[in-house]
């Protein structure tokens, strides 16, 4: 079984950093260092982290800890930063049996795979199970990938770069609100009440998570365009939705 990673674990590392060295030369040292992890992006209401482990909040690829490094016997050149970030792992991580698998389009491709007898997606070789790939990856590499920008903008620019990290948000968002633009188009044109048309899939709790995500928006989340809006109550009708909702003690405003 692998390990889950929580608010409040110890981490232990070596990594390099300049040290004086008599007679005063800056040389490069592995320095250990010891640190917990510890994000107060996941406290924050509505946007925060929702789901624990062991009672304390879950740590994924891109939580922050706080750090104290070890001099190796000589002083720092500079002083290391008490930030902290984990890098390896997934904000979305399946564990199967002896299978841990991350990357939430994997994820759904998986489950689908395995779970043939739930119809989560068309037949294999067929145009209709090609426009369900199209979509997924969609929403994985062109509008997730830019929800990701607008919460983490800060990690796109220097740190104290405070309007460098402003404009990537104002564009993330502007970039978003195209997506949401294609998807509320095609959920007027497809023919049904899904995004596959008048077939359930993977791709409807996909896209309501994504367009709960915009929620935040200071201009037209997802719920105030025409033909996502009644999609996003017909989800949320469903009873495995409200189970998850429940589960994971999700608050309102749900979208």
């Amino acid at each position: 079984m692998m390990p889950a990673a929580k608010h409040g674990d110890p981490q232990l590392g070596v990594d390099i950093h300049l040290c004086i060295v008599p007679p005063g030369t800056p040389v490069p040292l592995p320095t250990p260092h010891i640190s917990v992890v510890f994000d107060p992006f996941d406290y924050i209401p509505f946007i925060g982290a929702t789901t624990t482990v062991m009672g304390m909040k879950r740590a994924n690829a891109g939580t922050s800890g706080i750090v104290v490094h070890i001099p190796p016997g000589f002083p720092f050149a500079k002083p290391p930063e008490k930030d902290d970030e984990l890098f390896m792992g997934s904000a979305t991580v399946l564990v199967d049996g002896e299978l841990v698998l991350y990357e939430a389009a994997a994820i759904c491709l998986h489950l689908v795979d395995t779970h043939p007898q739930a119809g989560l997606a068309p037949a294999l070789g067929s145009v209709e199970r090609a426009h369900f790939y199209k979509w997924l990856i969609w929403m994985t590499n062109t509008m997730q990938a830019m929800l990701m920008h607008y919460f983490y903008a800060d990690r796109l620019v220097d740190p104290g770069n405070v309007e460098g990290a402003r404009q990537i948000k104002a564009h993330a968002q502007a970039r978003v609100g195209e997506c949401l633009k294609q998807l509320d188009t095609h959920l007027a044109v497809q023919g049904g009440e899904w995004m596959l048309g008048g077939r359930f899939s993977a791709l409807d709790p996909y896209a309501w998570m994504l367009c709960r995500w915009t929620r935040v928006f200071d201009e037209r989340p997802a719920r105030e365009y025409p033909h996502i809006a009644p999609f996003l109550q017909r989800m949320l009708e469903r009873p495995a939705l409200q189970r998850v909702i429940a589960a994971e003690q999700l608050a309102p405003p749900l979208v």
